[in-house]
């Protein structure tokens, strides 16, 4: 069963005025359990609000959102219990750390869920090895911290809910190239571990193709497609046409074919392309 179930789920920003605009419009799709996907698609696509109504932030105008099989909305009484299930990090979630110390700020979530102190301790010490934190910064102001620290906090927070669902909107934005491996390392690693649904909103396409398993591409407010990674890298032409930009990679070796050294396959990583064409050095070397 799908763990995100939407069925012509369609949102309007403004009806009723003259600024009406359709940001979402009749979007069908599931997400299974255990899915890694990535969510890409120009600004103004859509994308960003999509992800709001998977946990409530966001009523539809009109269609249905389901969570684990149960629709959203139909019950506010049961609303509050059903966001438990989603955890949505939205960008530069560092902004929103408050506490005194590092693990007062990673037990918020946790304490608002209503587990006793025993839970919640093992929650917090399980998550904050998970995402690189030591011991000697959990009693530390999280203000002490470097901003690749501040963010592995905040997502910490959200990850010691253990929602079924973890929503990630650019998670290594403004950080640099190792702040980025570090943080995307992390998510990769705490999908390994936990085995939950992650969606991993990006505008970096080499993110998105060195990490994923799926990818959700929004374009002009509708669904443009759900589908496993090389198949939807597959379609370049057609994400390009709508100004998303495929890995430079996949552009170098969609060049190739066009001169006719077809590699057979569909390369959307630097690793995968470097092992196809040492493959295929060492076969015409062994000739």
């Amino acid at each position: 069963m799908a763990v995100i179930k939407t069925e012509d789920l369609t949102y309007v920003y403004g009806d009723g005025t003259p600024f009406r605009k359709v940001a979402v419009d009749h979007v069908n799709l599931e997400i299974e359990k255990g899915d890694f996907a990535g969510v890409i698609g120009h600004t103004g696509s859509g994308k960003s609000t999509l992800i709001q109504h998977f946990n409530g932030l966001l009523k539809p105008t009109s269609g249905s959102v389901y969570i684990d099989g149960e629709r959203l909305w139909d019950d506010k009484a049961r609303l509050r219990s059903i966001r438990f299930k989603v955890g949505l990090v939205f960008q530069y979630p560092e902004y929103q750390l408050f506490e005194e110390t590092v693990y007062k700020d990673i037990a918020f979530g946790p304490k608002n869920m209503g587990l006793d102190e025993e839970e919640i301790d093992r929650r917090i010490k399980e998550t904050a090895k998970l995402v690189g934190l030591s011991d000697s910064v959990m009693q530390k102001s999280p203000f002490e911290l470097s901003g690749g620290q501040k963010r592995r906090v905040a997502i910490a927070g959200v990850m010691a809910m253990e929602p079924e669902v973890l929503i990630l909107d650019e998670p290594a934005s403004g950080l640099d190239p190792k702040g980025r491996e570090q943080i995307l390392g992390m998510i990769k690693e705490y999908h390994k571990a936990k085995g939950n649904t992650v969606l991993l909103v990006s505008h970096s396409m080499e993110d998105i193709a060195r990490n994923v398993n799926k990818i959700l591409v929004m374009n002009d407010s509708k669904l443009f497609c759900y589908d496993d990674t090389a198949k939807v890298f597959h379609r370049s032409a057609e994400l390009e046409k709508m100004g998303l930009a495929v890995p430079q990679v996949t552009r170098v070796f969609s060049r190739l074919k066009a001169m006719g050294f077809d590699m057979g396959e569909d390369v959307y990583t630097v690793k995968f392309g470097s092992s196809l064409l040492l493959d295929r050095l060492g076969r015409k070397s062994a000739k």
